[in-house]
């Protein structure tokens, strides 16, 4: 028979354990974050409750969703919308290097389709309400971009015309045009805000363009097909995944030079990079590989690869550093991947055609 101090005891033991538990809940739930994806093919984004990975919302928001991002103030998220019809991607020949229609120069756009420019723009999303709140008008086919440090300008690319162009948020209006490579993609602030890069998938040109006189104020050029691009945290090197060659160049941002290329697992077509918070880490999504890198930011070795869903593109990752979420287009889901084991835990149905991803930190 169980005595009443002993019960006494379980009580008091039960209430301890259950106030523990309490106060891990509420710490989480105070760190609370919520992951926005862009569902290319569904014209939808699909919003997950970082606390428990549950789909909590899915919103329509126009053509061809790719590029988001959200404000630094987290209030407002923003995704690139495109009219121009999706082609599937293309062949490779032996070599890995995509096989392209005779006098085809982009393998995702369909050049010969009617597009339809009236659904360009960039959308903006009330993240309070949940809802699509207005659309800026950003150039042609608008498909990457970058928010400023303050939060008052986009920084978009603009692949078939071979520009990007700053947009003043206050306006909604394209404040500067500024001419760069052939079919620019990739586009991310430094940390200090002073600068932004673009890449260019055509020849490999990478642009640095000073974001108070719109003047170009550096250019190199890395192997072809440079998809994106992030920065250490201190400032001192980006880190620029070339698709066709399977390569993570790592450039020199006060000289703007390249100084390393880093050969990334047999079979890798890097498309998204991300710099861990703490600066040590670096992640590449490897395409149609169906898997995540992890290198060291400073010996530049792989440390692992990690299976995930199919051809992964965007990936992006938790504001403690714990987790990496990735978008995987064909298998339409998210993969949710341990930092701490380097393994995938879960998969996160979306919607069809998961293309980007971006962190909203919440609060209570």
């Amino acid at each position: 028979m169980i005595g009443p101090r002993f019960t006494t005891y379980l009580s008091v033991f039960g209430t301890l354990a259950w106030l523990a538990s309490a106060t891990l809940a509420s710490s989480a739930h105070a760190a609370s974050y919520q992951i926005f994806v862009s569902n290319e093919h569904a014209g939808t984004v699909t919003i997950i409750d970082g606390s428990d990975l549950k789909v909590i919302d899915t919103i329509p928001v126009g053509k061809r969703p790719r590029g988001i991002h959200a404000s630094p103030d987290g209030k407002t998220v923003y995704v690139a919308l495109s009219g121009t019809p999706i082609e599937g991607p293309p062949a490779l020949d032996a070599q890995g290097n995509p096989i392209l229609k005779k006098n085809q120069k982009n393998d995702d756009d369909d050049e010969e389709a009617k597009a339809d420019k009236s659904a360009d723009g960039i959308g903006v999303v009330d993240v309070a309400t949940r809802k699509l709140v207005r659309k800026i008008s950003a150039g042609s086919d608008p498909e990457e971009f970058a928010v400023s440090a303050d939060g008052s300008r986009l920084y978009v690319s603009n692949e078939d015309t071979k520009t990007a162009s700053a947009i003043n948020l206050a306006t909604g209006k394209v404040s500067n045009i500024i001419p760069v490579g052939g079919e620019p993609e990739g586009v991310g602030v430094t940390p200090d805000g002073k600068e932004f890069y673009v890449t260019c998938e055509t020849g490999g040109e990478v642009f640095a363009i000073d974001t108070t006189h719109y003047q170009i104020v550096g250019h190199l050029t890395v192997p072809v097909r440079p998809r994106s691009v992030d920065f250490l945290p201190n400032g001192t090197l980006a880190f620029i995944p070339s698709e066709t060659y399977g390569k993570l160049n790592v450039i020199d941002m006060v000289g703007h030079k390249a100084l390393a290329a880093i050969d990334l697992p047999a079979g890798s077509r890097p498309m998204r990079v991300r710099v861990a918070p703490d600066g040590k880490r670096v992640y590449v999504s490897d395409g149609r590989a169906g898997s995540v890198t992890v290198i060291d930011a400073h010996t530049y070795l792989v440390l692992a690869t990690i299976k995930v869903g199919k051809r992964p593109w965007g990936i992006v990752l938790s504001p403690d550093g714990k987790y990496l979420f990735a978008a995987n287009g064909p298998s339409n889901d998210v993969s949710v991947v341990d930092l701490a084991t380097n393994k995938e835990i879960s998969r996160i149905q979306a919607g069809e055609g998961p293309w980007g991803i971006t962190i909203v930190p919440t609060s209570h």
